[in-house]
């Protein structure tokens, strides 16, 4: 039986909620897809500037035991997702909300390390405008660290929906494309810090 005969067989609106469903996955992997070219370009432009520090500070600043912490908390986060999006499958939203706010949780973890440590950097003379170096590391580490806050504020407003019974089998799909969203922003930091902290140890 095909795909054409199943959505045949269906009621007008099942059909009509499966495109929407199609079209929104759809600009979802779009979407990530010039996100993938966004963040080739800045990685691309950190190796070119990688070893231009002026007189400033570069990579002796790095601390990659505690950036591997971080990075770990942050790849668990990925865990945790897999985790919420199965429960909600299930129909258990007490569970996916569980696992929805220790995603988030995970997250802000993540982000806070990485607060610690440009603060850090700042009072050891790394700014942006201390080097190239200093500006494509920040500008790259930065734009991810605000594309995991926006994640970590989409996770969180659905636990919180979740508590209201918003966040339904019926809207599963908004689990769907978050977690997308979420394990593409995992993945994006592991080239970074293997580009960014460990090729240049």
């Amino acid at each position: 039986m095909t795909t054409d005969t199943v959505l045949d067989a269906l009621p007008p609106e099942h059909g009509e909620e499966h495109d929407v469903h199609h079209i929104r996955k759809t600009a979802m992997w779009v979407f990530l897809g010039s996100e993938c070219i966004f963040f080739g370009s800045m990685i691309s432009t950190f190796l070119l500037y990688r070893t231009t520090t002026g007189d400033g500070p570069g990579a002796e600043l790095f601390n990659v035991p505690f950036t591997s912490a971080s990075s770990f908390v942050l790849l668990m986060s990925s865990l945790t997702m897999v985790l919420a999006h199965h429960a909600f499958e299930r129909h258990d939203t007490r569970q996916g909300r569980v696992w929805l706010s220790a995603t988030a949780l995970l997250g802000a973890t993540f982000l806070a390390g990485q607060i610690f440590e440009f603060t850090e950097f700042v009072h050891s003379g790394l700014t942006l405008s201390t080097s190239p170096f200093g500006s494509s590391f920040y500008m790259l580490t930065g734009f991810h660290g605000a594309h995991v806050a926006i994640g970590v504020m989409m996770l969180t407003a659905m636990a919180i929906l979740s508590t209201s019974g918003r966040l339904h089998h019926g809207r599963g799909l908004n689990v769907e494309l978050v977690g997308l969203y979420w394990h593409f922003v995992d993945i994006v930091w592991i080239v970074i810090f293997t580009v960014v902290y460990l090729l240049q140890v």
